[in-house]
This record gives structure tokens, C-alpha cells and sequence, in this order.
């Protein structure tokens, strides 16, 4: 880990933020190519992709300053207040949705039929950009797990102790479900939005009974707040999977 300010007040945790926000963009620069979205609707997509991660920023340290009035007594947004990507990826998502259908009919009549495919291409840019970010939170000392003394564990000065790098775990999952998502929308047309959804949600349920760090409490006492998104995610990707299949199976039969 290195949290130390490289310039000013930038740290590597910012740093590799942004740069993940980038690496999200250009992969979703080269799906959109390779799935044939025409460029006045990219042009327009990439705007809401924007508002979606302003957005998306704000919405994670709201809900990590929720998370936090248990422990802080308080609610308080500042310097130690941290992020979730849990409200980053609600409140992203909401305000790309809320953007795209209020303005896309004046970049492409066919815009509501285009979401769709929108939606796929953005699958593969959220996990390879998400990536990058974990190793940010490496890099901060956050999101650390279980205390552990076995050959897996690393020792985190913040702490003092050995734990189990589950930032470090995570990247390397969103690494490889980038990749084959990626390698699934190019060679043929993959409900990629659908398998995000359920890989994340439970690769994301599993990993928070690793993590040590203070998770936050909800409605229902034995889970953290971020695998109810979790258990949400999932619900919404099988739904989105089971109408991929059956409209289909449609297809296939009217033809």
C-alpha cells in the first residue's frame, strides 16, 4: 500500500480512480465500435456516461456517509468519509437511465431499441474499470479483510497486521469477467448486462464475509448493506437473463 500524496492533495487512490473512470470509457469506446452503435448515439451515451459518474461519485459518498452514522455518530461527508461502489453504481446508473430516455430520442429516433445494447456494452466497461479502482483501494489501506497469518495475507501499515487482500482479490475478478465479457459481446451478441449483474452480485455477496473493515448495518441484521445490492443485482440479472432468453426463443420461432 502507498497513501501518500503524490501532488498536493492526489494520492494513488485518486489517481488510479481516474484512471479506471478512463479505461471504462475507452472499452466502452471499443465495444460500442465493434457492436455497430452509430456515432451520434455514442457521442450521446458518452454524455450520459459522464453525468452518470459525477453523479455515480456523489451517490457513493452519500451512501457511505450513511453507512457511517452508526460508527461516527453522525452524519458527516469529509476527507476520511470514504465511498461505496455499491451507491456509486445506484445513483450512476439511475441518472444514466434518467438522461438517456429523457434526451436520447433527439440523437437517435431508435434509441429505446438501442438500449439494450447500450447497456451490454456498458457491462464490460463497469468490471474493467472497477478494477483499477480496487487496486486504488489497495493502495489506501480500505476495504481490507480478515485478519489472517496464512501465505495469502499482507501486512497493511495502517493496521498493523496481516489481512486477506480482498481489494486485490476483487480486481483480479473484475479483471478476468471484463475480459470474458469482452471476448462474449465481440464474438457474438451476449446479454453481457445480464452475467454482470449475476457475477458481481455473487462474487460481491461472498466477498463481504472477508472483509473486515466496518461494512454498515441494515434492515436485515446478518447482511451488510452491500449485499442486499447484491442480492438486488442478482434478482435484476436473472430477470434481464430469463427475458433475453424468452425474447429469443421468439425470435427463433417466428421466424
Amino acid at each position: 500500500m502507498y497513501p501518500y500524496n503524490i501532488i498536493g492533495n492526489i494520492d494513488l487512490y485518486d489517481i488510479l480512480l481516474a484512471l479506471g473512470v478512463v479505461v471504462a470509457i475507452i472499452v466502452f469506446r471499443i465495444v460500442s465500435d465493434k457492436t455497430k452503435i452509430g456515432a451520434r448515439l455514442f457521442n450521446f451515451t458518452l454524455i450520459c456516461a459522464l453525468c452518470a459518474i459525477v453523479a455515480g461519485l456523489g451517490f457513493s459518498v452519500l451512501f457511505q456517509a450513511f453507512y457511517n452514522i452508526e460508527e461516527r455518530g453522525a452524519f458527516i461527508i469529509d476527507k476520511q468519509t470514504g465511498a461505496t461502489f455499491a451507491g456509486g453504481l445506484i445513483g450512476g446508473a439511475l441518472t444514466f437511465i434518467a438522461v438517456y430516455f429523457i434526451f436520447g430520442k433527439k440523437a437517435d429516433e431508435d434509441y429505446k431499441n438501442q438500449f439494450g445494447k447500450i447497456a451490454d456494452c456498458a457491462a464490460c466497461a463497469i468490471p474493467a474499470g472497477h478494477a483499477i479502482g480496487r487496486i486504488g483501494c489497495f493502495m489506501d489501506g480500505c476495504c481490507y479483510g480478515r485478519p489472517t497469518e496464512s501465505f495469502i495475507g499482507i501486512y497493511m501499515h495502517n493496521l498493523g497486521r496481516k489481512v486477506v487482500p480482498t481489494q486485490l482479490f476483487e480486481a483480479i475478478f473484475l479483471a478476468l469477467l471484463a475480459s470474458v465479457l469482452l471476448c462474449l459481446i465481440i464474438k457474438k451478441s451476449a446479454p453481457t448486462m445480464a452475467i454482470y449483474l449475476i457475477s458481481y452480485g455473487v462474487w460481491r455477496f461472498v466477498i463481504e464475509f472477508f472483509r473486515d473493515d466496518y461494512r454498515g448495518t441494515s434492515l436485515i441484521p446478518f447482511l451488510t448493506p452491500s449485499q442486499l445490492v447484491a442480492v438486488l443485482m442478482f434478482i435484476i440479472g436473472a430477470a434481464l437473463l430469463a427475458w433475453r432468453l424468452l425474447m429469443k426463443k421468439k425470435a427463433v420461432k417466428n421466424d
